[in-house]
């Protein structure tokens, strides 16, 4: 989510030193403003999903703890089981940054920008856990190596193979969004009354595709998740000018449409066997609470000093999304039933190790590969651009 906004080039993939194109060659980029806040948003939602993952859920997770995360944790389970909503917080926070990094971009270095960002840190993590998974001290359930290769290509969902990361549901939602914006808004050019004719086209479509019930439709539009990218397009709007209130208008159906969902798929009536119960109005307030998060963000004043601790949060948040839930619970088996630590040491040595994680593969894969993966991918263009511009002899 962005992860929501994250990525970088693999090892498996890297072209040599020798065939990536200068920096002077590659098509140039319009830099996109750093907006630190977001960082440390970001890093927040990704810890919302993680205690989520790790202590407010059943399922997998109580297999690691050896019992259920309800008798570990008799009060906060109740509050983690509202982490998963951190996945919509994401895509708020990625609609406003593609549209932010959309602007005056080509449709080419927008889509090798989003590639450079996205694929080396996953391909990683997928080979990481993989690899994990299959050592027979961590008692988990192994994906074939045929569908392990599939999730290689981010297509394993619509080909209807096992997924190695449990969260790369939301990166394929990531990737379709990623997709319609390119194409419709990108493409043509970035300006206010596209990106306004978009919201208004992607949220009509998303409610009627909520009436029909076409997958196909469904699939494109993504209904439940429509109003969360859109809204997030929408605050970058109000970031541009807060006085625009046809933006504020795209923001404020998003977050009703948007809440509406949420609840519809999150809410369950309480009983006695639920794991914990989410209630409607719980819902209702984290999903605000995120919009208002982003739009405090989009309404904030630039601060000229950068803040290290917000840059290091934004560095490590998408590798932990990544990697936190499969490589979570061998941790948490470890910690809890190997060293006997109490659920509360165990909960937060096992993220401060998955964050530590996160470094590492930040360092190792996403700052050195993603570069060379988007100059890579731009390659073609500007040996394109050169030739065109070369005078004939």
């Amino acid at each position: 989510m962005t992860p929501p906004v994250p990525s970088t080039p693999s090892p498996a993939v890297a072209p040599s030193v020798s065939s990536v194109p200068s920096i002077s060659s590659v098509p140039s980029v319009p830099p996109v403003p750093r907006l630190w806040a977001l960082d440390g948003l970001r890093l927040g939602a990704a810890l919302m999903v993680a205690v989520y993952h790790l202590g407010g859920r059943g399922g997998e997770v109580s297999r690691a703890w050896g019992a259920s995360p309800a008798r570990q944790f008799p009060v906060l389970h109740t509050y983690f089981a509202y982490g998963c909503l951190g996945v919509q917080v994401f895509f708020v926070i990625s609609g406003f940054v593609i549209c932010m990094s959309g602007w005056g971009r080509t449709a080419q270095t927008f889509l090798a920008s989003r590639a450079g960002r996205l694929l080396p840190a996953y391909w990683a993590a997928v080979v990481l856990v993989t690899v994990v998974s299959a050592l027979p001290v961590t008692a988990a359930r192994a994906v074939s190596p045929s569908d392990a290769l599939v999730n290689l290509t981010m297509l394993q969902q619509p080909l209807g193979a096992d997924r190695v990361l449990g969260v790369c549901w939301t990166l394929w939602a990531e990737v379709r969004f990623y997709v319609l914006f390119a194409l419709l808004v990108v493409a043509p050019g970035v300006d206010r009354r596209r990106v306004l004719l978009f919201c208004a086209g992607w949220t009509l479509a998303a409610a009627l595709a909520g009436g029909v019930r076409a997958p196909l439709l469904d699939a494109v539009v993504m209904p439940a998740y429509a109003p969360f990218f859109v809204g997030g397009i929408g605050l970058y709007l109000v970031h541009r000018d807060r006085r625009d209130v046809p933006a504020w208008g795209v923001v404020a159906v998003s977050w009703l449409i948007g809440q509406h969902h949420a609840v519809a798929a999150l809410w369950r009536p309480a009983h006695a066997d639920a794991f914990s119960h989410r209630t409607a109005t719980g819902i209702v307030v984290v999903v605000t609470l995120g919009f208002a998060a982003v739009a405090a963000v989009a309404l904030a004043r630039p601060r000229r000093a950068e803040l290290p601790w917000l840059t290091a949060a934004g560095a490590l948040t998408y590798p932990f999304y990544l990697v936190h839930e499969h490589l979570g619970w061998p941790l948490v088996r470890a910690l809890h039933g190997g060293l006997g630590l109490s659920a509360a040491a165990t909960l937060v040595v096992a993220v401060a190790a998955l964050l530590a994680l996160a470094w590492l593969l930040h360092r190792a894969v996403e700052r050195p590969f993603g570069p060379r993966l988007r100059r890579a991918l731009l390659a073609p263009v500007a040996r394109r651009d050169t030739a065109t511009a070369r005078p004939a002899a």
